[in-house]
């Protein structure tokens, strides 16, 4: 089994464990890109240390990915990316997020830093009805037996809030 391949979990690896997951359920997926397609639509998926929120947003506003077929790249329309993050993402970037809430429909953040330093929680912030990241996430809890934590719009509003105190 994937999990159990993965003692200490870098990103990279659980993406590349969910990705063969995916493939049992007949989900198209590329070896050498992070994107998983389901029903004609693409589901992106970003490994990130960091990002600033302006970077964000330009990513976001057009988000695309690269697909490989057979020897040839193109580039197409990603109708949803996750980003993984292996730091906790910064408040602003959070703040930002929730000043858009056109993102909320197209993009996931999950950080997954306590991860990263033997935890097993990960916090979350999906609104998204794409089933790739819903099952992402049922691959997360049952596959890395990991506690999954929502960031809650009222909670980010708060001045003494931070995301590091889900974890």
């Amino acid at each position: 089994m994937c999990a159990e391949k993965v003692k200490m979990p870098k990103i990279w690896e659980i993406l590349r464990c969910f990705k063969d997951a995916c493939k049992s359920y007949g989900w198209k997926t590329c070896e050498n890109e992070d994107w998983v397609e389901f029903d004609g639509k693409y589901h992106n998926f970003l490994c990130a240390r960091n990002v600033t929120p302006s970077s964000f947003k330009k990513l976001t506003t057009n988000p695309k990915c690269i697909v490989r077929d057979s020897l040839c790249y193109r580039v197409v329309e990603a109708s949803y990316t996750a980003w993984l993050f292996s730091e906790t993402p910064s408040e602003d970037l959070i703040r930002a997020i929730f000043e858009n809430p056109e993102v909320f429909k197209q993009a996931a953040l999950y950080d997954l830093s306590p991860l990263l330093e033997g935890k097993n929680t990960c916090v979350k912030l999906n609104h998204t009805d794409s089933p790739i990241f819903q099952e992402f996430e049922q691959f997360l809890k049952n596959n890395l037996k990991v506690t999954l934590k929502t960031i809650m719009i009222p909670e980010i509003t708060t001045d003494n809030f931070t995301i590091a105190e889900l974890a």
